[in-house]
């Protein structure tokens, strides 16, 4: 029996060997290798500018070729391009002024052809091509004034590079597909502290010049870089956390010694953590996602720390992605999920180790209700909802970043897992793929034919085939997991949840019933749960001399409470309240509002 699916590829089926296309790339990356990349920046807070250069490091690697072109931004203004080649008889090295154009290519960048003479490309010979260019505020650079900033003294400015965004920041192979080690000179004003996802750095306060130097590949959407005014505190013998000085004693605080525990806990299950450092930077409300597994260097968004489980949750995430998107890594956009999807499952793996089952079915329930939830939205043959999701060119790959990228991948990873009927043999397996295609890119077909060569029994019983659970179906189908895992182990957590939502479903829910249920004794994850399912069924049933009998009792019992918990609680009550039109708790939305919108803008 074969896996059930196949990709066209030149001289067999292996990732090198195949024509990957992709479409959110206007580079010619098959033509070169990228052995290094070197930049060196100056910032400049006052105008919002970083100027200076890149020197690329290539290798051709198919004959003929007589262009470079690298994905660029049209907020990035190239000044220049040059290249050196060695002089004849053993005189010193020319530098060549190379001509270049820049042409569009998607609402989201262009592209940078640059011609190359016949002196640079030798088959096989390195050569070096210098860009020297300016950037200003494309997508991947966002420059905050100080009053944008945690503690409102100094301007910060910081990068994010997910999916397509780096190629305003340098010009680059902007794919996935695409891995190289990097080194960056960073010349900054003084008071300001500069961070990248690198594995060494230096810095020179007389020169007032940082030094990076990232030893492993990786693709160009986890190169990141964060300047401002930061402070850092030690947390474990290769962890520390950097923030600004008005919020490092609580990220401290909240965090502990537990890093060190959760990374000892992902080596256990996955294998060597191959990157050095784990370091975490927390950033202002305005950091656009919650958080970003930049190598060596966790970006995540200071307003977690409000709640501890979220908290919890997400960096054990973003440690996940050691092994599973960093490490390992997506070749293409259409296939976030060998990321996402994988570093879910791992996730749940530690937290089920250091916290039990409960607590990680509980945490699931809650992500697969959401899941369902935009399902029902979007409809059970909506294409967004497959797990290789093709786009079309211009379509942006940060649209396809959904609930069925992390759950639905989750789900079938947990499917691959039961499969083997022994979670730790499925450990095993997990190790062997690591170790295999580290520092890689891979398609879907690498995971399932190594899935099915490292468990030859269930390749002779055809398991890629099994009717309703086809891998193909699996992998093309639209709608909801064809399965998911058995989650009973979380019945004591969740039971609860559900047997207070039913009992506020009722026509006349029964006040003291209801006060046997303490929500001040329940997790985030319990409180978060019972409230979705309460939108869910909203508007609530009305009374009939009263209309709003149910949400006054509801305000009555919990408001106050819900008040004093976290952001992730409140949105979720003030949805509540909106959603059955409460009028007495509107100033609640409103100051709500006030206090998060405002300062995130």
């Amino acid at each position: 029996c074969s896996s059930g699916f196949h990709y066209s590829c030149e001289g067999g089926r292996s990732l090198a060997h195949c024509r990957l296309v992709d479409v959110a790339s206007a580079s010619n990356f098959h033509s070169f290798k990228l052995r290094h990349f070197h930049l060196d920046l100056h910032l400049n807070f006052a105008v919002k500018r970083i100027t200076g250069w890149q020197v690329l490091e290539l290798t051709p690697v198919q004959p003929g070729v007589q262009s470079l072109i690298l994905d660029t931004h049209p907020s990035l203004l190239v000044h220049s391009v040059d290249c050196k080649v060695p002089g004849a008889s053993g005189a010193p090295d020319v530098v060549l002024s190379l001509t270049y154009r820049i042409e569009p290519f998607t609402d989201y960048g262009s592209s940078l052809n640059i011609s190359l003479p016949a002196a640079v490309i030798r088959p096989h010979r390195a050569f070096r091509v210098t860009i020297r260019y300016t950037t200003t505020d494309g997508p991947a650079i966002w420059w905050l004034d100080a009053e944008l900033t945690c503690g409102q003294t100094r301007p910060l400015v910081f990068t994010q590079g997910h999916s397509v965004c780096n190629r305003s920041f340098f010009p680059c192979f902007d794919t996935p597909a695409v891995k190289s080690t990097y080194s960056a000179t960073v010349r900054v004003p003084e008071g300001v502290t500069v961070l990248m996802s690198a594995s060494r750095s230096a810095y020179s306060k007389q020169d007032r010049v940082f030094q990076f130097s990232m030893e492993y590949p990786v693709p160009a959407y986890l190169v990141a870089l964060v300047a401002g005014d930061l402070q850092h505190a030690d947390i474990g013998p290769r962890s520390r956390v950097w923030a600004e000085p008005c919020i490092l004693t609580c990220a401290v605080s909240k965090l502990g010694g537990n890093v060190e525990r959760w990374l000892n806990v992902a080596e256990g299950l996955f294998g060597p953590y191959v990157w050095g450092r784990y370091d975490i930077v927390f950033l202002p409300p305005s950091f656009p996602i919650v958080a970003m597994e930049n190598p060596c260097l966790t970006f995540i968004i200071s307003s977690i720390l409000e709640s501890q489980e979220f908290l919890l949750i997400d960096v054990i995430h973003e440690i996940a992605h050691g092994w599973f998107g960093n490490a390992v890594t997506n070749a293409t956009w259409e296939e976030m999920w060998l990321s996402e999807g994988l570093a879910t499952y791992a996730q749940r793996r530690i937290t089920t180790e250091a916290y039990g089952d409960a607590f990680t079915c509980l945490e699931t329930v809650f992500r697969l209700d959401a899941l369902h939830r935009q399902m029902r939205l979007l409809g059970d043959n909506n294409p967004v909802s497959k797990l290789q999701a093709k786009f079309e060119p211009g379509v942006n790959p940060s649209s396809l970043m959904n609930l069925f990228t992390y759950e639905k991948g989750f789900c079938f990873v947990s499917y691959l897992s039961q499969l083997c009927g022994d979670i730790e043999r499925f450990d095993s397996f997990l190790r062997a793929y690591i170790e295999k295609f580290r520092f890689s890119s891979v398609i879907a077909q690498d995971l399932l034919d190594f899935f099915l060569g490292f468990f030859p029994e269930l390749k002779e019983s055809c398991v890629a085939q099994r009717e309703g659970l086809e891998f193909e179906r699996w992998l093309n189908g639209c709608g909801p997991p064809l399965c998911e895992p058995d989650l009973s182990a979380g019945k004591a957590l969740t039971g609860p949840v559900q047997h207070l939502c039913d009992l506020w479903g009722m026509d006349a829910p029964e006040p003291q019933v209801i006060s046997t249920f303490d929500l001040s004794s329940w997790s985030t994850f319990q409180t978060v749960l019972f409230l979705d399912r309460l939108l869910d069924r909203s508007p609530l049933p009305q009374g009939i001399k009263n209309p709003f009998q149910v949400m006054s009792l509801l305000s009555s019992c919990y408001s106050a409470l819900l008040d004093d918990m976290n952001a992730e609680v409140q949105i979720r009550w003030l949805q509540i309240v909106v959603r059955n039109s409460f009028y007495p708790d509107l100033p609640r939305v409103r100051s709500f509002l006030h206090k998060h919108v405002s300062f995130a803008n």
